[in-house]
């Protein structure tokens, strides 16, 4: 790594080839030297490492980050560095939006080490979750979130939503809610959400594994309200307890992934579910703050 990405720069560039080792992934320095260098001054203390799936098998690593709110739009930092593409859709409007109209604790940046810039993210304050009314209201929200707010509301959703993430090269967002309780996530609640969005029953294994969950994240697309996917997470430290049905590389990963604080590795297991496929996937924390514990929360 040259001196551009400092130590710091360094160090994660060492975690993150350390993972992508573990599931068989190439990581360069040339690979990571554009985000570290972009990055360098503003990566914050929280850093999460990822086996992306893909049709349910693991093809790539990527790496969040959190910057803090006055760095600026991640977004405008990676087109400033040359590490994405300027769009002139209207997606671009979703950020400024947000920023304009929410406190907001964090910006992220998720980035794969072949896929490049992922996404953007706005993450809410602790204590300061937003209601879906206010977030619809938004004038370059998409429609999917007000075509489902009803539902989401019915199920227990208000005043949840704990960030937002937008993928612009894809055009799709996700809205994240944490904080599920017991009855949230037991299978009755389960099955008439999922059929409530249109996508097929999941399978039992995923069902047990739901009613373990504390956050659920739709996906959607822009122009469509229909919901392409949705995922339900699980905070643990002990992986065997949701990897059982997962790709037996994640459960390498998950035991051998390298982390930067005391105690025990934690680790976020996502069972997702589409009108395809139903697949597992993995992180890491590499780096995590007090306020980081706090809010991602145990399984139930």
């Amino acid at each position: 790594m040259s001196e551009d990405a400092g130590a710091e720069g360094e160090s994660l560039y060492a975690a993150v080839r350390e993972a992508a080792g573990l599931l068989g992934v190439a990581c360069s320095r040339d690979m990571m030297r554009p985000v570290l260098t972009a990055f360098r001054d503003v990566i914050a203390s929280t850093v999460v490492l990822n086996a992306v799936t893909s049709g349910g098998r693991v093809d790539d690593v990527s790496f969040d980050f959190t910057m803090p709110p006055g760095a600026g739009d991640p977004y405008e930092i990676a087109l400033a560095r040359g590490l994405t593409g300027e769009t002139s859709h209207p997606i671009r409007a979703l950020f400024s939006d947000l920023r304009k109209r929410f406190p907001v604790s964090a910006y992220g940046v998720d980035y794969g080490i072949n896929r490049g810039f992922n996404k953007a993210y706005l993450v809410f304050p602790l204590g300061g979750f937003q209601e879906l009314a206010g977030l619809v209201d938004v004038p370059s929200m998409p429609v999917g979130l007000s075509a489902h707010a009803d539902a989401f509301a019915e199920y227990g959703l208000d005043g949840k939503v704990s960030a937002i993430a937008i993928d612009y090269a894809h055009r799709t967002w996700n809205v994240y809610f944490n904080g599920l309780g017991a009855g949230q996530v037991e299978r009755g609640a389960v099955l008439s959400m999922v059929r409530e969005f249109g996508l097929p029953e999941p399978s039992g294994q995923l069902l047990d594994f739901i009613g373990t969950s504390s956050a659920v994240y739709p996906t959607f697309g822009w122009d469509s309200p229909e919901i392409e996917r949705i995922s339900f997470s699980v905070r643990t430290t002990d992986p065997a307890a949701v990897l059982t049905h997962a790709d037996p590389v994640l459960e390498n990963f998950a035991g051998k992934v390298p982390y930067a604080y005391g105690g025990d590795r934690v680790l976020v297991c996502a069972g997702a579910l589409s009108a395809d496929e139903e697949y597992y996937k993995l992180a890491a924390y590499y780096r995590m703050t007090s306020e980081t514990r706090d809010r991602v929360q145990p399984a139930n």
